[in-house]
């Protein structure tokens, strides 16, 4: 069983921007899962809304407990909770066009191409009442990060970040039992070595940029939420 912290908790707690620059850069030579053909700057955008929609991003490795917290922030905080991975799975069972491509990728515990990903999510925002998001599991990767400058644009509020350990991490998935066809050892593993290897260039974007809060996701859910309530009460108070 896996025994280290994770390689993010450990980068982001001691390293140096140095180090962290070395990091980052050095991913370059990882394969992409998928290869997105990029639309120009300011492309499309979300231009159904009277206003301009607040969004704000929550990331964190599988299991660490984002859904449940993004819940009860959505409830307090009067945000639109969108789950990523609850609109690729709702892809795959309306049986539309992108389905079985999806399907197909996160059994295998990658990474769905990102213009499908921001297409749906920009689809969900634009055809949604409210103005107020919280997205659950994005951006995943630099690549994800750069499709949703490009064909969305909106920068986001607030850009949470759960970090555990990948023993707890595993152990949660394995016995949430919520029928979730990615919810198996072997591609749960497969999920922390994508999440290892393409959100730390994402984590340190934001960091750098003022966007990124850090929160210890070990605990009772009551604990954790305590950790988070203070960051929506002083900016995002309805």
């Amino acid at each position: 069983m896996l025994r280290r912290p994770s390689l993010l908790s450990t980068f982001l707690s001691a390293a140096k921007p140095s180090l962290l620059n070395q990091v980052a850069y050095g991913l370059s030579f990882l394969e992409a899962f998928s290869t997105t053909t990029f639309l120009k700057p300011a492309e499309g955008g979300i231009l159904s809304k009277a206003r301009t929609p607040s969004i704000n991003f929550v990331l964190g490795g599988p299991g660490v407990g984002k859904g449940t917290q993004c819940a009860r922030i959505a409830e307090r905080y009067g945000f639109t909770h969108l789950s990523v991975g609850d609109l690729l799975r709702n892809e795959i069972s309306s049986n539309t066009e992108y389905g079985e491509m999806i399907l197909e990728t996160i059994t295998k515990g990658k990474i769905v191409s990102s213009e499908v990903t921001v297409k749906l999510l920009k689809r969900t925002i634009e055809s949604n009442e409210t103005d107020r998001f919280l997205i659950d599991g994005f951006p995943r990767s630099e690549e994800n990060r750069v499709a949703y400058e490009q064909i969305i644009g909106i920068e986001p509020g607030v850009v949470l970040f759960f970090d555990c350990d990948e023993e707890e991490m595993l152990k949660r998935v394995l016995h949430r039992n919520q029928g979730r066809i990615d919810d198996n050892i072997d591609t749960t593993m497969e999920r922390l070595k994508v999440f290892e290897a393409y959100t730390l260039p994402v984590i340190k974007y934001y960091t750098e940029k003022g966007k990124l809060y850090k929160i210890n996701a070990i605990g009772t859910e009551d604990e954790i939420f305590e950790r988070v309530r203070p960051i929506f009460s002083s900016l995002h108070t309805p």
